[in-house]
C-alpha cells in the first residue's frame, strides 16, 4: 500500500558493522576475510532512498503520484512510502584551499558566496570549511548568506596537500547533529584526487550513509590545475602504479584504471562499492568523489570557467528540490551482503535515479 506522510529521517543505506559502541570489533585473518565467530548481524529498519526521475533527455520530472513507484531490493519489490515534502537544508560547503588552486581557480570558487542562497533557501543554513593539509571551519551553520559570502570571501591558499576525504568526514560529523529533520548536504569544490588524508573512503562513505548525509561534489578540472598552478616537487612514487592492487583483482594501468574507475551508472559502480564494503583488501581508489557521489545518492559536477561552476551550483539546486522521498522497512532484511537497490517508474520512458544500495552485515558472504 502507498501513502503520502511526513518526512522522517531514518536509517540511511546502511552498513553496519562495528561502528556502535556496543557492537564487538571484527578481527581479520592474514588474506582480510572476516572470521565467521566476529561477524555481526544487524538488523536493518526503515531505508530513506532520495529518488530523482528525469525523462530520456535528462529534464527532471516533477508531479508524480506516490502509485506510480516501485522499489526492488535485491530484486524484491518492497511496500513503501513515498513524500514529496520539501525539507530545510543544512549545507557543509568545503572547499579546497590548496596551493595549486590558488590564483583564477579561487578567484573563481569565491563566486559561491552569491550562489550558495539557491542550495540553501529561505529556510535552510550553511557552514563554510575551507582544507589543504588543515581542516578550517570557517563559518559555522548559519542562516544569514551575508556571513557564508563573508566567510568565503577570506579563504586564501595554503600549502600542497588537500586533506579531501578528512574534510568529507569533517562535514559529516558537523551535520549530525543538525535538525533531524532538515536534509543533509555536502557541497564539496576540490579536485578529484585526495593528498595526505588520514582516513578512508570506506569510513567516511559509510559514516556518510549512516547520517544520511548526501554529497555533491564540483570537481575543480586538472586541466585548469596544470594550467593555472604552481609546478609540484617532483618526488618518487613509493608505489609503482602496475603494484597496485584493483578491484578487478588485476595490476592496474594508467589505462586500465580509467577503464575501472570512469563508472557512468549505478549497475557499473555496484561491484566497487561492494568491495569498498567488505574492506578485504585495499583498493587503489582514483577518485574518491564518485564514490562519495554515488555511494550517497548525490550526483558529480565539474568545471572549467565561472559560468560552469554556476550551472553545477544550479543544477544541484534543483535536484535537490525535485527529489521524491522513498522509504520502506526491507521485508528481506534477513539477507546479508550487499542489497541492490532499483526504482521504476509506471511509465517506461522515465529514469530514477537513487543510491545503488546498502550494506546488510552478518552471515556468509
Amino acid at each position: 500500500m502507498f501513502q503520502m506522510k511526513p518526512f522522517q529521517v531514518a536509517v540511511p543505506v546502511l552498513f553496519l558493522m562495528a561502528l556502535t559502541s556496543h557492537a564487538p570489533a571484527q578481527s581479520q585473518s592474514a588474506n582480510g576475510d572476516v572470521s565467521e565467530a566476529d561477524k555481526i548481524v544487524v538488523s536493518v529498519t526503515n531505508i530513506v532512498a532520495p529518488v530523482l526521475v528525469t525523462d530520456r533527455a535528462g529534464n527532471i520530472i516533477d508531479g508524480l503520484q506516490p502509485q506510480q513507484f516501485h522499489l526492488f531490493d535485491n530484486k524484491k519489490e518492497q511496500n513503501i512510502h513515498v513524500d514529496v515534502a520539501f525539507e530545510p537544508i543544512s549545507l557543509v560547503v568545503a572547499i579546497e584551499a590548496s596551493e595549486r588552486i590558488d590564483g583564477p581557480i579561487l578567484a573563481q570558487i569565491k563566486h559561491l558566496g552569491t550562489l550558495l542562497p539557491l542550495v540553501v533557501g529561505d529556510h535552510g543554513e550553511a557552514a563554510v570549511m575551507a582544507f589543504d593539509s588543515r581542516l578550517r571551519v570557517l563559518q559555522d551553520f548559519t542562516p544569514d548568506p551575508d556571513k557564508v559570502k563573508v566567510a568565503i570571501d577570506k579563504i586564501n591558499a595554503g600549502n600542497s596537500s588537500s586533506r579531501m576525504i578528512d574534510a568529507v568526514d569533517r562535514a559529516v560529523f558537523m551535520l549530525r547533529n543538525r535538525p533531524k529533520d532538515n536534509r543533509k548536504i555536502v557541497l564539496l569544490v576540490s579536485e578529484t584526487r585526495d593528498q595526505a588524508s588520514e582516513g578512508r573512503v570506506r569510513e567516511s562513505l559509510i559514516d556518510a550513509q549512516l547520517s544520511n548525509v548526501v554529497v555533491y561534489p564540483v570537481n575543480i578540472t586538472q586541466l585548469m590545475v596544470r594550467l593555472t598552478g604552481k609546478p609540484p616537487t617532483p618526488r618518487p612514487n613509493a608505489i609503482a602504479v602496475t603494484a597496485q592492487p584493483s578491484v578487478m583483482g588485476h595490476p592496474p594501468t594508467p589505462t586500465s584504471d580509467a577503464v575501472n574507475y570512469g563508472i557512468q551508472n549505478e549497475v557499473q559502480f555496484a561491484p566497487l562499492l561492494q568491495e569498498i564494503y567488505k574492506d578485504t583488501k585495499r583498493i587503489f581508489i582514483d577518485s574518491p568523489t564518485e564514490v562519495f557521489a554515488k555511494g550517497t545518492g548525490g550526483a558529480e559536477f565539474s568545471f572549467v570557467k565561472e559560468r560552469g561552476l554556476e550551472e553545477a551550483v544550479q543544477r544541484i539546486s534543483q535536484e535537490i528540490r525535485s527529489q521524491y522521498l522513498i522509504t520502506y522497512d526491507p521485508n528481506n532484511k534477513g539477507e546479508p551482503g550487499f542489497h541492490a537497490i532499483a526504482v521504476t517508474l509506471d511509465n517506461p520512458g522515465y529514469i530514477a535515479k537513487t543510491r545503488p544500495g546498502y550494506w546488510q552485515g552478518g552471515g556468509k558472504q
